[in-house]
């Protein structure tokens, strides 16, 4: 038990201090964020309940008023704004991640890598593109294109969590709570 909550709340620190790494802005609204990367790593190594918990926490502080978002945003204004659906959508993201991860018997490399992109760039934008198209007032497949301008970038943080779980597993195997 205490092991599982000094998990949840060492990846709910390391999506803040990924919030460190600084934003860049697009004109929708929503910026581009590191953070998202700690979403992802939330799901591959934890594991899909302990990842979801991990960014619910997160949020928490964030809604709390605490300045972890990139660019030191926080309090509950941000859920108010047009990356309200991205932040909604992130604990479903790490749960969906650490889901597919659980499940699959492929090295921790391509499982980690397939989990990052089904959860931490599939389901996250379900709910991202959702919130952009009602904060701004566009259509699903305006909003859609606007969330375009993320992906490379994103799929560059699935292959970075792919090899960062890899790295994990090869260095301590017991840390990769997803396979536990």
């Amino acid at each position: 038990m205490e092991r599982n909550l000094s998990h949840i709340a060492l990846f709910a620190a390391l999506i803040a201090v990924l919030g460190l790494v600084p934003k860049i802005d697009l004109s929708a609204g929503v910026p581009i964020t590191a953070q998202s990367l700690g979403i992802m790593l939330a799901g591959t190594v934890l594991g899909a309940k302990r990842g979801a918990l991990a960014v619910l926490l997160f949020l928490t502080l964030v809604a709390a008023g605490l300045p972890l978002l990139a660019g030191g945003r926080g309090g509950i204004g941000v859920f108010a704004g047009p990356s309200v659906g991205f932040l909604v959508g992130f604990p479903v993201a790490a749960f969906v991640a650490g889901w597919v991860m659980e499940r699959t018997t492929l090295s921790p490399a391509i499982s980690a890598t397939a989990a990052s992109v089904i959860g931490g760039i599939g389901a996250l934008y379900l709910f991202g593109i959702a919130g952009m198209a009602l904060m701004l007032g566009k259509t699903l497949g305006e909003a859609t294109f606007l969330a375009a301008a993320f992906l490379p970038g994103d799929a560059l943080k699935a292959v970075l969590a792919g090899l960062i779980t890899q790295s994990l597993s090869r260095m301590r195997p017991t840390s990769l709570l997803s396979r536990a």
